[in-house]
Order: structure tokens, then sequence, then C-alpha cells
């Protein structure tokens, strides 16, 4: 980012078998000081898909964020949903790393990587201060007719260094819901003047196995035990994530005002129970739930709508649900929901903001359960 350029270099052969999280926590390990000022020019951003991005594996799209963090100041991994990893695989990229701060401090810029994997980094002033949901559709806006690509971008949160903020990934649809939340890393994009990466695969074949019938066979094999796991082929499928709510409270282990408690009183009324019962009634609808990446077999993502049925956030997910309900004592979704879009829409980790809002209750400055 110091001098506006970009350029490939091949995988180091020690890390020829790395993806996901071991090469991000590779890279940063070895390339970043550890005593690097996390906002700084030292700290580099690592955008890195697992082995499997951009091939047919079932759920092989999990995308990893790597960088100092602002928020912990150790080597962090944020790991998200999305279509960003299939892109990258598609595109051949291992990993994308973004490196030193603009000369300008006041810019603020968009990486942009074409399907012939030609790259430019773009003035994006415009953009700056736009909330989430509103970039993507002026990102979608600047894009051909047809394309189709992936993203990567930060809120207002990201540029104001807040140290919960969050890098939201575009799903199949193209919302920007998906997110890698934890550690600010979001703070670390913004501290390098980079509001977006568009990531363009439009034509792009999947990656091609080595061996073809091994690899069908292996993916088959996987795809038949995810369908017919308890968990993954019918508890997430039908309840998402947050089907973690009630089994958890009934435990013991549901983060409740603050960590104070082990189990919610209110916690089958912010249930993925509840929750799929409530989203089918507003819309009509018996099949809620889908996939936030291609070729994922669980699909335990849906959308949260409002009472006349318009879309509001995705999930919300159980650690949203906890976070913002349980561990604040606020036993409405709807409320929940309104909380994971704002959080959403500035860029800004939902769990870490449900942690820190409890503690703020905890000290009497605000009622446990005052949702509003």
């Amino acid at each position: 980012m110091a001098d506006l350029s970009a350029q490939f270099e091949p995988m180091p052969d020690k890390w020829a078998n790395y993806g996901g999280r071991a090469l991000t926590s590779a890279i940063i390990y070895t390339e970043v000081p550890a005593d690097a000022d996390p906002l700084g020019p030292d700290n580099k951003l690592v955008v890195a898909a697992g082995t499997l991005g951009g091939t047919t594996t079932p759920n092989g799209g999990r995308v990893s964020v790597g960088a100092k963090s602002p928020l912990t100041g150790g080597i962090k991994e944020s790991n998200s949903g999305g279509q960003a990893a299939h892109a990258l695989g598609r595109l051949n990229i291992a990993a994308l790393i973004v490196e030193g701060v603009p000369a300008d401090s006041a810019a603020m810029y968009a990486i942009v990587v074409e399907a012939d994997r030609s790259v430019r980094i773009d003035r994006a002033d415009a953009w700056a201060g736009e909330r989430i949901f509103d970039l993507a559709g002026k990102i979608a806006a600047t894009r051909p007719e047809g394309d189709r690509f992936a993203t990567l971008s930060i809120g207002p949160a990201g540029e104001l260094g807040a140290k919960g903020a969050a890098i939201a990934i575009s799903d199949t649809q193209g919302i920007p819901c998906r997110f890698a939340g934890r550690g600010g890393l979001g703070s670390v994009m913004g501290s390098k003047g980079l509001k977006a990466i568009i990531l363009s695969d439009k034509g792009l074949p999947n990656q091609a196995p080595v061996d073809r019938d091994a690899f069908m066979v292996a993916s088959r094999k996987f795809s038949t035990a995810l369908r017919e796991h308890g968990v993954s082929g019918t508890g997430l499928p039908a309840f998402g994530t947050n089907v973690l709510m009630n089994i958890l409270s009934e435990a013991g282990g549901l983060p409740t005002r603050n960590f104070s408690s082990g189990s919610f009183e209110g916690a089958d009324k912010i249930g993925g129970e509840s929750q799929a019962e409530t989203i089918k009634k507003r819309t009509g609808r018996d099949h809620i739930n889908h996939g936030c990446q291609t070729g994922c077999v669980i699909q335990c993502s849906r959308y949260w709508v409002d009472e006349a049925g318009e879309f509001v956030t995705k999930g919300p997910e159980y650690e949203s649900a906890w976070s913002l309900g349980a561990n604040c004592g606020i036993d409405d979704l709807d409320v929940i929901a309104a909380m994971d879009r704002e959080c959403s829409d500035l860029g800004l980790d939902t769990i870490e903001m449900g942690a820190t809002l409890a503690v703020y209750m905890e000290s009497g400055a605000l009622e446990f359960g005052d949702g509003a």
C-alpha cells in the first residue's frame, strides 16, 4: 500500500501444502516483527483460502484472515464462510498479502483482482465512512453486468481503528453478511487505507484435482458423512447454529448476564427452534436454510426477516444470539437481530460487542435485559 503496487510471488516450498490458518499464521509469524504496531506499516493482512478452496469438495470454502491482532497483540486468524475462498482458489491465489500503509493517510482504496489475474489498487475516497450494506450496492455498481465476484469489506468501525472491528465477506447472494469477526482485523484492514477487496472469478473453473477419481470418491464419502450425521445433517440444517442455545442452556454452559450464569430462562425464546418457526411464519416458506458458500451440504445459514418479510440480517447465528442475547439478559430475537444488523452494518464483531455491553450492564450503567 505504500507505493500502491501489486505483484505475484511463487509459494515458498516450505509452505507448499499450507492453506487457511496454517498459511496466514506462518506468514505473520515469519514476516511481521513481534513488536510491530498492529495498526502500523510493519503489520500485514493475509487472506487465504483453505487448501480445498476453489474445489468441489463439500464445505471447502472457508476463508482465513490473519494479522497481528490490535486486540490481543498476538497472532490472529479469523475464519469465515462466504465466497471469498472459492474466488481465491479459482484465481489460483494461495494468499493475498497486504503490507505497508498509504503515503496519504486520509486516502481510501479498493484492491480489485480480475478474473484474468490482473490487479489494480483503485482510489475509493467516495466510499469512506460507508456502512457495509450500502457499500455492497456501490461496489456492485462498479462491476460489469453478469460478473461473478466476492468481496471483503470494512465499515466505519474498521476505518476508525476500533479493536472490535470485523471484515465482512459476501455470501452466495452477494450479501456482505459473513464475518471474519475476531481479533479486530477489520481495523488492520482500515489502517492500510483499504475499504474493500474485490475478487472476480467469472468464467474460471474450479481447481482440478490431480487424481480426479480418488478425489470424487473422497468427496462423496465426506458428503455422505456430513449428511448422515445428526448435527450436520439434521440439527444444523433445521435450526442453524442457534440449535446450540437450548442445548447449552440445559447443560449449564450458556454465557448469561456477563457469564455470571450458565443457564438463561429466556433461552427457548431466542433459540434455533423459535428462530426457525418465526422465519417460516414471516416468509411463508418451509425451506429457510441455505449455504453461505457454494458446495455447502450442511446449509446452516438463514436470513432473519422482519414482520413484513423484509431482510434484516443473517441468522442471527448462535454466537450473536448468546452474546447480544443471553449474555445481556435479552430474550427477544427481533431486538437481537436489530443489534446484529447494526453491528454488521458498522463492521463490528457481535461477540465482542455483546461481551462489552454485558460488562457495561454489570457496571450498573444499564440494566440487564434493556434491549432498547
